[in-house]
């Protein structure tokens, strides 16, 4: 992988969404964005993510940013 496309950011989001027995779908239909887009986000291969997103995300979660994402070195 070239080196512009590697982030040392991490998305905790199936650990999230597994302590919330919460699927990517209900997530989906909570939060308004696409499950392609979550299923990016997911996996770690979004190189952006809006702020209103990452609300709307932390909300429907009842998390911080902190808890969804993490700087991995």
């Amino acid at each position: 992988m070239p080196a512009e496309e590697i982030s040392a950011i991490h998305c905790k989001l199936d650990e999230l969404l597994e302590l919330r027995g919460m699927t990517l779908t209900e997530l989906s239909r909570r939060v308004g964005v696409s499950l392609v887009n979550l299923s990016v986000l997911k996996n770690d291969r979004a190189k952006a993510i809006r702020f209103s997103t990452l609300t709307a995300i932390c909300e429907a979660l009842d998390c911080q940013v902190g808890d969804l994402l993490e700087h991995v070195r």
